[in-house]
């Protein structure tokens, strides 16, 4: 759940904001029904009345969607916008969408229950021909030298403290990735495309892929850096992709267990891994590094996991047994 001051800037990122009010500009009609999934405090389905929505749907389960109702009513909207707080598996509505949109995302799309959500909402509420915003994400992956980024992620847990061995909690953290910011610099190899989301075909939510490097550029290697690029509508895409203009999703840092200094011709293997488990995904990450793309020659092996960052109390364990 987002707070009063996330929602803020989320308004005030302005390359999102205005791709997004680009595209509801060309699709909204003064006949359209809108779907606002995931409203918040509503900016959206303002700017879809703006634009002369006949009806728009603003779902936000959260109480973020009082403040959405008192703006509706502030900007003399308040009669073309139904509110509904709730989760939009659970609504049904009494007039189709032609458009629905949503940015349900986190850091990366990947994120909480975003694609079942919109996998429901694509099957039973929108019309025949309607419109999805955004179309698809694609999420990107390469290696990244960020010794400063890694040490700020782990010094809490190695430096020892008031001379006190704190080394337990770094097994967690090293299984934990983070928000973070990263320069075109800093990726040590081209970025691959390691998953596309057709939001119109998209049935799993899950995602599996073995990505492969040769270094050419030799450094120290920190881990994974991950980023998507958004296609909302034909036309008009944005990414938070090293170099582009900062967007408040910023990119996300996947750490190693240990860096890796890197040498030219070594190769890296890399497995990814997203599984949606109970509304939260769990991320797997397993690493391999060959000296000179040599397969018998294994510099470095590490095999992660975001469910090895969870403590879990033994009371924990029996209530599940």
């Amino acid at each position: 759940m987002y707070s009063l001051s996330g929602y803020g800037k989320m308004i005030a990122d302005r390359p999102r904001i205005e791709a997004y009010v680009r595209v509801l500009e060309g699709a909204v009609r003064r006949d359209s029904v809108v779907l606002d999934l995931g409203t918040g405090t509503g900016f959206f389905a303002l700017v879809a009345c703006q634009l002369g929505a006949r009806k728009v749907y603003a779902i936000e389960p959260s109480p973020a969607i009082e403040i959405a109702r008192e703006m509706a009513r502030d900007n003399g909207y308040r009669d073309r916008i139904e509110f509904i707080q709730a989760l939009s598996t659970a609504v049904n509505l009494e007039n189709p969408a032609d458009v629905i949109l949503s940015d349900l995302r986190g850091i990366l799309p990947l994120f909480g229950e975003h694609i079942p959500t919109i996998i429901d909402a694509r099957s039973r509420l929108l019309a025949p021909d309607g419109i999805l915003i955004p179309k698809c994400d694609r999420l990107w992956a390469t290696l990244v030298t960020a010794p400063e980024l890694y040490r700020q992620h782990l010094s809490p847990w190695e430096d020892e403290p008031y001379h006190l061995n704190l080394q337990a909690g770094r097994r967690f953290m090293v299984n934990t990735w983070r928000q973070a910011l990263f320069s075109v610099e800093q990726c040590l190899v081209e970025p691959q495309c390691w998953l596309t989301l057709d939001y119109a075909t998209v049935e799993n939510p899950n995602a599996s892929a073995e990505l492969s490097w040769t270094v050419e550029r030799p450094g120290e290697a920190c881990g994974l850096g991950l980023w998507f690029d958004t296609t909302l509508a034909d036309g008009v895409t944005f990414s938070n992709a090293p170099g582009q203009p900062e967007l408040i999703y910023k990119q996300a840092f996947v750490p190693w267990l240990h860096p890796v200094e890197l040498a030219q011709r070594d190769r890296v293997v890399v497995k990814l891994q997203a599984n949606l488990v109970k509304g939260n995904y769990i991320w797997r990450w397993q690493t391999r590094v060959f000296r000179a793309g040599d397969e018998t020659d294994l510099k470095a092996e590490f095999k992660q996991s975001t469910f090895l960052s969870m403590p879990i109390s033994r009371s924990q364990l029996l209530n599940n047994i």
